[in-house]
């Protein structure tokens, strides 16, 4: 199935899965279980993994417009699926056969366990241990955030090398390992049913064999699959987060009156170039993803400055176009009539996500300035 075709058949399934759940989810910070379960049923959950193992076979472009699309309904969705996107794509290039086909087959929900308050936006130097025990491996870890916390079947997990030299080494731990503990529920400002929790790792005991990769090379998976893809997925929520803003401020603008002046707010000029604004600069952002996968698919020079950028440009643009939705629905924006608050928060939510936008300035200001990206 081409990508085209997926997300041709991706509306009706939102508008069934998705949509009815949505504000429930956001209103009791519920994971949307319901939701993701439809998702792995049509097989949107394989949407990454190879055809050989039963998966769609699609690739970074498909999975960013996925995500997108999902944003425009449901943001926690949304970062539940960019989550598992971009730990299948490591399981799928270093992972085992089983874990590939439970993935395809949509049963087997995974996700990222990175971040940890000792290494921050550095995420590729964690500072959680692996040690030997026996023939098998001991995790201890205190991760910062987890989404999917409690609900994936397994964690794409971080810690320093056994014994190589090198930053960090991936694991595919699963979920019902012992010694695994979640502190929740979520209740946070924004994106709030994506089971964004911390999670401690406690003498949990691993075979060797769950190493993905080589021992003390994690960082090379990090920053060469993950980074790419969670990257461009982020951008590609920010820019699903702007399009259902303006759709409800545009919907919210054309329906209200003022009575006294026999006109509509979309009547007013000023309203008009605050619409305006929130057109440019969320086409602007979705242009930047898009040049982004262009530059990643044909490995052009610039894919390095590319995906610097885009995650911050999309990121800093969803703030400025969800404040403005704000600022032009007025007090029914703050009464939840118009339906943009959800956006609002949610779009704040996602610049705290390492790397953050500020960690991202300084890469990019190190890039243009022919400086050493790590130095």
């Amino acid at each position: 199935m081409t990508a085209a075709a997926w997300l041709d058949e991706l509306d009706p399934l939102v508008a069934e899965a998705v949509d009815p759940v949505a504000t429930e989810v956001d209103r009791a910070a519920t994971f949307p279980r319901a939701a993701v379960d439809a998702l792995g049923r049509a097989g949107l959950l394989g949407l990454v993994s190879a055809a050989e193992v039963g998966g769609q076979g699609q690739g970074l472009r498909a999975a960013s417009m996925t995500v997108e699309r999902l944003a425009r309904s449901c943001g926690s969705t949304a970062m539940v699926v960019c989550m598992h996107y971009a730990a299948a794509a490591v399981v799928e290039a270093l992972g085992p056969r089983a874990a590939r086909e439970a993935i395809a087959a949509g049963r087997h929900l995974t996700t990222l366990a990175f971040s940890e308050a000792g290494s921050r936006s550095h995420f590729w130097t964690p500072v959680s241990t692996a040690t030997r025990d026996g023939g098998d491996v001991r995790l201890d870890a205190h991760k910062s955030w987890v989404t999917a916390a409690g609900e994936a079947n397994s964690y794409v997990w971080s810690s320093r090398p056994v014994g190589a030299e090198g930053p960090s080494t991936l694991w595919l731990v699963p979920a019902d390992t012992p010694g695994l503990k979640v502190a929740g529920p979520f209740d946070g400002l924004g994106l709030r049913g994506n089971a964004s929790n911390p999670m401690s790792a406690q003498g949990v005991v691993v075979p060797s064999s769950a190493m993905l990769g080589e021992d003390g090379k994690g960082d090379q998976a990090m920053l060469g699959i993950v980074l790419p893809w969670f990257v461009c997925m982020s951008a590609a929520m920010a820019a699903g987060t702007m399009e259902a803003a303006i759709a409800k401020t545009i919907a919210h603008v054309s329906a209200v009156r003022l009575e006294h002046l026999d006109t509509r707010l979309a009547d007013l000029p000023t309203i008009r170039a605050y619409l305006a604004r929130m057109r440019c600069t969320a086409d602007q952002a979705r242009a930047l993803l898009l040049d982004t996968l262009d530059a990643i698919e044909r490995g052009r020079p610039d894919t390095t400055l590319r995906v610097l950028e885009v995650k911050a440009a999309a990121g800093e643009a969803a703030v400025e176009v969800t404040e403005l939705a704000m600022r032009v629905c007025g007090g029914a924006a703050f009464r939840k009539e118009a339906g943009v608050e959800r956006h609002f928060r949610d779009a704040r939510a996602a610049t705290v996500m390492a790397p953050t936008s500020d960690a991202l300035y300084d890469f990019i200001g190190r890039v243009v300035c022919g400086m050493d990206l790590f130095g």
